[in-house]
């Protein structure tokens, strides 16, 4: 049922922020460990190990196009417990693996068993709330889920430094156990019964079908791909850039944790804001002033090396804090126009955003070798794409064969 007056129920909130943080915790608690597995696995080149991080995220989009349709035929919660098995079989491949290829094997599977819990969590908030309400709702559960990225890189270190960094894959199995223990008393199916689709081996195609009939849900699909990039290679160099670049290792999990509060407290303004503003209006606000913080820090250290610790975390807290008016309103203007296909369409949209977004950070991080600038022209190339597209796009959702 959909409750676009309701109050925000705390518990759902948490719940479906801990279905996500997972992802989260999988992708962020490693980050101080990196090098040490690369060493574990006689993987010597940080840009080969970025790999690492890069690669669940495939697995993130991958994994959608198999647990979306499925859950639109036999509900969510299945799908959830299909992914958390298949999660815990992945991360003892990470444990185990002897060479960079098996353990990128176990990140992807890691990966793909990991779309299923994120991709239901947005499925069932697009089953029970609608509109701004839905987008409001998506923040206050992103600002909750943004927690784990301010704490994942301390407790990994923590975790590390006294268990090695295997410990950092039972640590992240243990928190799936109580999640999924949580899921399975506390959430029932959020499925309607008028929604549910007779499983069928082209449900996908006439999924894909129904969902490129809507020119604003893949707008805004490409949009959400080139922001998720573009943040993505901060995410896969922010290791060698703060412990390398800076010779910062100790310092690094707490510099990584000061940015993501920053866009933790955006996110949070959003779900506020988004109900004055509109999440259209505030989005577009939030997607130029990104474009405009990354063309001045290209403009300013042109041809100049790396500025000190404090200018380069204050470029990239503003630059961060903008994407918590983003990525939420981004999805839910996304999921907007298909709530009947809800499973599907969250599927397709992750899947097209995440594929998007790998290469992209695989191709701008092979140029993050000795400054940060590089970044920054991946952050206003993207920025300035998704821009362009969002300006074109920006009308009501229509379908495409009225709306040319």
């Amino acid at each position: 049922m959909q409750n676009e007056s309701a109050k925000p129920n705390f518990e759902f909130i948490a719940l479906m922020a801990s279905l996500m943080s997972i992802v989260a915790l999988a992708i962020d608690a490693i980050l101080p460990a990196i090098s040490h597995i690369g060493i574990a696995i006689n993987s010597f080149d940080a840009k080969d190990n970025q790999l690492l991080i890069t690669m669940i995220f495939l697995g993130l989009g991958v994994g959608q196009l198999f647990f979306g349709p499925l859950s639109d035929s036999f509900g969510r919660k299945p799908i959830v417990y299909l992914g958390f098995i298949l999660f815990a079989v992945a991360s003892i491949i990470c444990v185990l693996a002897p060479t960079l290829e098996v353990m990128i094997v176990g990140r992807i599977l890691q990966g793909i068993g990991l779309s299923a819990p994120r991709t239901m969590a947005i499925s069932i908030i697009r089953d029970t709330y609608k509109g701004d309400y839905m987008a409001r709702i998506m923040s206050f559960v992103t600002a909750f889920f943004i927690l784990i990225p301010v704490i994942a890189p301390a407790i990994g270190k923590w975790i590390m430094d006294g268990f090695g960094w295997k410990g950092i894959f039972y640590m992240q199995l243990f928190f799936g156990l109580v999640v999924g223990i949580w899921f399975w008393k506390r959430q029932g199916e959020t499925l309607r019964p008028q929604y549910k689709i007779p499983f069928s081996l082209n449900i996908f195609a006439s999924g894909l079908k129904e969902f490129f009939k809507y020119r604003e849900a893949v707008a805004f699909t490409f949009i959400s791909g080139f922001i998720t990039g573009a943040f993505l290679v901060y995410l896969s160099a922010s290791q060698h850039v703060f412990e390398d670049q800076y010779d910062l290792p100790e310092q690094f999990p707490y510099i990584f944790a000061g940015l993501a509060v920053s866009i933790g407290l955006s996110t949070f303004l959003n779900g506020t804001l988004v109900l004055k503003f509109g999440m259209r209006r505030l989005s577009l606000m939030a997607l130029t002033a990104f474009c405009a913080i990354a063309l001045t820090y290209m403009v300013v250290f042109w041809g100049k090396p790396n500025p000190s610790i404090p200018v380069l975390v204050a470029f990239l807290s503003v630059q961060f804090f903008c994407l918590g008016f983003l990525w939420g309103n981004f999805r839910s203007i996304a999921m907007e126009p298909i709530g009947h296909i809800a499973g599907i369409g969250a599927a397709i949209n992750g899947f097209i955003s995440t594929v998007l977004a790998v290469p992209i950070a695989n191709y701008i991080g092979n140029f993050v070798e000795d400054t940060v600038w590089p970044l920054f022209v991946g952050l206003a190339g993207c920025g300035l794409l998704a821009l362009f597209i969002f300006l074109v796009f920006r009308q009501k959702p229509q379908l495409l064969g009225k709306s040319v």
